[in-house]
């Protein structure tokens, strides 16, 4: 049997190999997508003070700190019994904003948009932010530094530290706002908004009017009829930071609707030996191995899945944008404001940049509410902390984020669970690899721009491996060959997959 071996994967967070496996007819007839490294944070989490938890945890990873600092955040509310603020929740939304902003901004140039700005077929060379910054001009690149530069500043000295931010604490948030602060804000969400209408200019003139991208987007290359996941607001339009979680079947039909507390009661997780990540799905469902449709409990939480789950966007540049994409592929309305969900992965980029415009006019929103200067910025608990649990959930940008931590009667952690956004989504990556491998190697060892395009298969989800890889033991593949000193080899030891 031959095999395909992609290592290392590029353009993500973390570290990954796609092996793919041909038949004698040199056509795909099996592919893994392994992690191989491992962080482990629930295991050595364990131990710790509770209220340590929104600085540890968001050391998991430099690309998507605040949202394990919020998610841990929201946790400790429910151990103390702390419920925060107003003006806490809008300085922490505020915060995330940002980080939305910043984060959506290096998927789109520097990660995922070089298969498309530079092209899929193009030397691997040039598919780079570099490449990107040829393409699109030097004064475009300023601005994507610029975007990026604000944002952080903002971040910095809302969340107290510029990667790592510190300012959650139970009930609330440590920090309190100048007015020239609250200025600032609003004068760089205004300008976000302008980066935002851009980008999605930049990518219909470049990707959706370009006949070869968009058919790339829209044939079954990149498919898969899936649940989909993502948490709305009261009005059950998309919302980052607060509200239920709703899972809609692959018709559009709501499958379920539920505070992020009672996340046991619909999401179970399954463990390979091959792996240290784990597979969430429907319990209700049950597991059918990594197959899509109705009767699969595999479920996918993107960027597009948010969409598809809600009724709208809240902010009207959004929604004209949410329209325009459910509207370009054809989707009928199963509700007055909610369309069919599409099936196109590749259409998650198209939703990352309208949840990028999203996030800049919500930030707008949030500016220029005059309250978020007061100093009412915490609900201290009443309480001691005793025997308890503490669930929080955000919407990360890869998925939603859902942080379980239970203490013993000194506040000590004695259970910790992270279901973050890319294990969510593992399945089906794994799921949207193999069928892209499938249907473009039919007759052997493919050249380099076919197996980037497998890539492009786990690169549009976004996933951030050390985020993702929590489960102990896992098992990867290790081969030790011994030679003498002229390279004849001596003994082979292995451990199998």
């Amino acid at each position: 049997m031959a095999r395909i071996i992609i290592d290392p994967i590029t353009r993500l967070e973390g570290h990954g190999r796609i092996d793919i496996f041909l038949d004698e007819q040199g056509k795909v007839e099996n592919s893994y997508f392994q992690i191989p490294e491992l962080r482990g944070f629930e295991q050595f989490c364990m131990g710790r003070m509770a209220e340590e938890m929104p600085v540890i945890t968001n050391r998991i990873c430099g690309v998507c700190p605040e949202a394990h600092h919020l998610a841990a955040t929201k946790a400790l509310d429910a151990l103390f019994g702390a419920e925060p603020t107003a003006v806490a929740k809008k300085l922490r939304e505020i915060l995330y904003m940002a980080f939305f902003v910043t984060d959506h901004t290096t998927h789109f140039y520097a990660l995922g948009g070089p298969d498309f700005i530079v092209g899929p077929d193009a030397p691997a060379s040039e598919r780079n932010i570099l490449g990107v910054v040829r393409k699109v001009g030097v004064e475009i690149a300023g601005d994507i530094i610029a975007c990026r530069k604000r944002n952080q500043g903002i971040i910095a000295f809302l969340g107290g530290k510029s990667v790592h931010p510190v300012a959650g604490v139970p009930g609330g948030w440590s920090r309190v706002i100048t007015a020239e602060e609250r200025v600032q804000i609003e004068d760089t969400a205004r300008k976000n908004i302008d980066f935002a209408r851009f980008s999605l200019s930049l990518f219909e003139k470049l990707v959706m009017n370009n006949p070869l991208y968009r058919e790339l987007i829209t044939s079954d290359l990149y498919l898969h009829r899936t649940y989909s996941m993502g948490t709305v607001d009261g009005a059950t339009q998309a919302n980052f930071y607060d509200g239920m979680i709703r899972v809609v079947d692959p018709e559009g039909g709501e499958f379920a609707l539920y505070p992020p507390a009672e996340y046991r009661e619909h999401i179970a997780e399954r463990v390979e030996a091959w792996s240290y990540l784990k597979y969430p799905y429907l319990k209700k469902v049950g597991w059918r191995g990594f197959t899509d449709g109705i009767d699969s409990g595999v479920y996918c939480a993107t960027p597009l899945s948010r969409l598809n789950v809600s009724e709208g966007l809240a902010t009207p540049l959004a929604q004209a944008e949410y329209e325009r994409l459910y509207e370009s592929f054809g989707c009928r309305k199963v509700t007055a404001h909610r369309y069919a969900p599409i099936h196109h992965r590749l259409a998650t980029h198209w939703a990352r940049l309208i949840e990028l415009l999203y996030a800049s006019e919500r930030m707008l929103e949030l500016a220029q509410d005059r309250e978020i200067t007061s100093p009412e910025t915490r609900t201290i608990p009443e309480r001691a902390l005793f025997v308890g649990e503490g669930i929080g959930s955000v919407e990360a940008p890869r998925g939603t984020l859902t942080h379980h931590y239970k203490t013993d009667e000194r506040g000590v952690l004695t259970m910790v669970n992270m279901i973050v956004g890319t294990t969510n989504n593992y399945a089906p990556i794994s799921m949207s690899i193999k069928r892209a491998a499938e249907k473009l190697i039919t007759c052997g060892a493919p050249d380099e721009a076919i197996l980037n395009r497998v890539e492009m298969a786990f690169r549009l989800y976004d996933p951030c491996l050390s985020c993702a890889t929590h489960f102990l033991p896992g098992k990867m593949p290790l081969t030790v060959s011994i030679r003498d000193s002229q390279g004849a080899l001596l003994r082979e030891m292995g451990r199998n997959r």
